[in-house]
């Protein structure tokens, strides 16, 4: 009997023998304005990759628009101040509420209960959501806003500042750090009550060849966070899914020990030899296909190529690699039409008799 995709997806993530590997390419609301009607083309062509999908009604991966708007400025709930450059595509803070700590006096962390990152928050509908999802068969999840503490002191404080209150060990950081997990911790108590299968927490912790933060510093002051938050995840038996761009080499070990279950690298920056050494048969892996070179730039045969080169070097019969792709400026239609194909693929490679170890 074929497992169903939730089925499939918890055996995949515990090495418990899928029926063929977990694939998913997300597109951003920057692509889907700068592909329009070309870009559904291709989209339409693969009812494997994008199921749901009807022509007229394009996926904008959850983006405000508004909010997501160059040149339109907004203020968060938590008082930084965002500018966009690119329509569709995250932008930065430009004006930090705690740049100065005298400001500490009247800032409020936002209610969790009350107001998500960029708006209000309605639990009563996400947990309607997650019971419907759960009577269908499907997978269950829920998870922390991007950017949920190691980024998060930088917005409130200015990335320089932040390094430096580390460096110096200023005292008054530890109260800051305190008010970011208790958020965190209210929201991912309101997953565990709805009993979801998956806790997905996401932040950049790396650049193109280093880790941002040390190991050091990531363990003074970013583990102990990441293992109070965590805990209560692994005591339910979820599994965690932590997300970072950028090389999280030297923190790779640190973030296991935390209690995160499925770790989502990018392939290319990290080393598709250093992944497999350090998680293949460990962690799964959910590996964040190249968006950086070959994706947008390449052509249809390495697409095709890089992608067979990593699922034979980090794949496995019993499961434990999962492939997703983000879809940003400037990657043309083709060479997305040449992804999805090969997702395609290689999605049952190890399970259909092609993959033999």
């Amino acid at each position: 009997m074929a497992l169903s995709c939730r089925e499939n997806y918890l055996r995949n993530a515990s090495f418990q023998c899928p029926e063929y590997m977990p694939v998913n390419i997300a597109i951003s609301a920057a692509s889907w304005i700068e592909g329009g009607d070309e870009l559904e083309q291709v989209v339409a062509h693969h009812p494997r990759i994008w199921p749901n999908f009807e022509k007229g009604k394009r996926d904008w991966a959850g983006f405000d628009l508004e909010k997501y708007t160059a040149g339109a400025n907004f203020r968060d709930a938590w008082g930084c101040l965002w500018e966009a450059n690119v329509t569709g595509l995250e932008g930065q803070v430009i004006e930090s509420p705690l740049e100065n700590w005298d400001s500490s006096d009247t800032w409020r962390a936002p209610d969790p209960l009350l107001t998500a990152d960029r708006g209000p928050v309605d639990w009563d509908g996400i947990r309607k959501d997650i019971e419907a999802r759960r009577v269908k068969g499907e997978l269950t999840s829920g998870g922390l806003p991007h950017g949920f503490f190691f980024m998060r002191l930088t917005y409130l404080r200015g990335f320089e500042n932040m390094m430096i209150d580390m460096a110096i060990e200023d005292p008054r950081l530890w109260s800051l750090i305190d008010a970011i997990y208790e958020h965190n911790r209210v929201i991912i108590a309101q997953y565990l009550d709805m009993n979801v299968d998956l806790v997905g927490i996401a932040e950049d912790l790396g650049a193109q060849t280093a880790s941002i933060i040390g190991p050091e510093m990531f363990r003074k002051y970013c583990m102990p966070t990441y293992q109070k938050l965590l805990l209560p995840c692994r005591e339910r038996g979820c599994h965690i899914v932590m997300h970072s761009d950028g090389y999280i080499m030297d923190l790779l070990d640190d973030l296991i020990s935390a209690g995160v279950t499925i770790i989502n690298p990018q392939d290319l920056c990290n080393g598709i030899d250093n992944l497999r050494r350090a998680c293949k048969g460990r962690v799964c892996i959910c590996l964040d296909v190249d968006r950086q070179s070959i994706v947008p730039f390449g052509t249809p045969t390495e697409i095709h190529e890089l992608v067979e080169e990593e699922v034979r070097e980090l794949g496995s019969s019993t499961g434990g690699l999962e492939l997703i792709a983000g879809i940003y400026p400037p990657t043309p239609p083709r060479n997305i039409d040449a992804l999805a194909t090969a997702f395609e693929d290689f999605q049952t490679f190890w399970f259909d008799g092609r993959g033999k170890q």
